[in-house]
């Protein structure tokens, strides 16, 4: 009896299956990395115009050297939780600590559910003694949406304005995990006065044990923050915002308030930042991305622990895809010149890339088996085209150029040791890039069919620990507390 492994029409089938997958994702590859090439270039050419511009006469200037702002104001922090009774005392003793006596009038407001007892108690704790912070119960159980609970504080707000007679001049949007900067308040009051919007860096902070999990963010927001963003504002594209880390002028929001039944925030969007900073743009107005160092060398930024299990993370970039890739398309469209789409076809090709890969895995799975069959006799494989080899060398060359690019912004935030692992660490990312990708979908299709898009909250139990150093060990608040800031 002959083996059904011997019989060539299986070899055959399987090889058709290779060349046409070879084929499909290295041509796909070739378009993406061509692309990333080009906003490569354009950094280069960007970053090599200031220098020769302005950094060869003086070097740029510290957040300490800022001039101060023109007018005073109010500036009021949005902090949106649900279940954030782990870091939320933790982030408000932070706060206290690090903007203690910094000459900037703020307020914070933290929004809250009714249900989420362990979270009021935690927020009325943080708040106990610190007469800048103010818990802001919801009006119903939770969790609605992150754009729902900043509604609730918006209208605490405004009620605060009409009670004391002044207006806020700018809103800080920030989440319970984030470890705001000493001096990012000074930063805003000085910059708002300037743009509509002002976006600061985040940076990741990788959770102990999950360096390829948690690390992985590391990596993509150092090239996102480092470049992406710095590139977007430099050929005069929309900035969309992170939702932490960022100001909005209180008039802008306002103005979108008496659009919007007397709220800001868009309660059916999944990416209520995201559009908003689009839509800031869209109004002809500015935002700035501000990377900016403190005194001691240190950019200024918002520091967070992002998701250290693989759910977690596949769950909270599901969330992203779907809020901008998918349902950003129907809700946003195509608006703008020529730059504007290309800046948003990059922000939604993230499903079709993780198809792309999936085809680029699948077909080095099939030869694999290939390399297997020729080695046991079972099949003799024909040889590549000269058209797929020239498009193959040129997918290595570009491969190899992307992952030191990578590597190099990696180690601009967070070090050389993270810069190496980077490179290895890819393979995770496009793993959960893939897995958000079909959850994404999934989602999508439901709500196609008439389900409502629901809020995946991201749950949180770590807190970076010290502003000193992006690379230490983030804190177990339970462990810490407080005191280990």
């Amino acid at each position: 009896m002959i083996s059904p492994l011997a019989a060539p029409s299986l070899w055959l089938t399987l090889e058709s299956w290779q060349h046409e997958l070879l084929l499909f994702s290295a041509i796909w590859f070739l378009v993406g990395a061509i692309d990333d090439l080009i906003v490569d270039a354009l950094w280069l050419l960007h970053r090599s115009g200031r220098w020769l511009a302005r950094y060869r006469i003086a070097p740029p200037m510290r957040a300490s050297e800022l001039p101060e702002p023109q007018v005073a104001g109010l500036i009021a922090i949005f902090i949106p939780t649900w279940c954030e009774a782990d870091v939320i005392t933790t982030m408000l003793a932070r706060c206290r600590n690090a903007w203690l006596d910094n000459g900037t009038h703020y307020r914070i407001y933290i929004g809250c559910y009714p249900n989420d007892r362990a979270g009021v108690a935690a927020i009325m704790a943080g708040c106990r003694q610190y007469g800048s912070a103010r818990l802001v119960l919801c009006d119903q159980d939770g969790p609605t949406s992150k754009a729902d609970c900043l509604n609730r504080l918006w209208i605490a707000l405004t009620r605060d304005e009409l009670a004391a007679g002044i207006k806020a001049k700018a809103v800080v949007l920030h989440d319970a995990e984030d470890m705001v900067h000493a001096d990012e308040l000074r930063v805003y009051d000085y910059l708002i006065e300037r743009a509509t919007a002002v976006q600061l860096p985040v940076i990741p902070v990788r959770v102990p044990g999950s360096r390829w999990i948690s690390g992985h963010y590391c990596d993509e927001f150092a090239e996102a923050h480092g470049k992406a963003l710095v590139v977007r504002e430099a050929v005069g594209a929309a900035i969309p915002l992170a939702g932490v880390g960022c100001a909005i002028s209180r008039t802008h929001l306002g103005r979108i308030a008496l659009k919007n039944g007397g709220l800001p925030f868009d309660q059916s969007s999944l990416t209520e930042d995201y559009e908003l900073g689009l839509g800031v743009a869209g109004d002809g107005n500015r935002t700035i991305f501000a990377r900016i160092q403190d005194a001691s060398g240190q950019l200024v930024g918002t520091r967070a622990c992002f998701p250290d299990t693989l759910g977690t993370a596949v769950r909270q970039k599901a969330r992203w895809m779907t809020g901008i890739a998918l349902a950003g398309w129907d809700r946003l469209g195509w608006q703008g010149g020529l730059i504007e789409f290309w800046m948003r076809m990059r922000d939604r090709k993230a499903v079709f890339a993780a198809i792309v890969l999936t085809a680029a895995y699948a077909c080095i799975f099939l030869t694999a088996l290939l390399i297997l069959g020729q080695l046991a006799g079972y099949h003799k494989p024909k040889p590549f085209g000269d058209f797929l080899l020239i498009i193959l060398a040129i997918n290595a060359v570009l491969l190899i150029w992307r992952l030191t690019v990578r590597a190099c912004f990696v180690a601009r935030v967070h070090g050389k040791g993270e810069a190496l692992v980077s490179v290895p660490r890819t393979l995770i990312a496009n793993i959960i890039a893939i897995m958000a990708a079909r959850r994404a979908v999934t989602a999508y299709l439901r709500h196609i069919l008439g389900a409502a898009l629901r809020w995946d909250k991201t749950a949180h139990s770590h807190f970076p620990a010290s502003s000193s150093s992006t690379s230490q060990s983030p804190i177990n608040p339970h462990q810490t507390g407080p005191a280990g800031l």
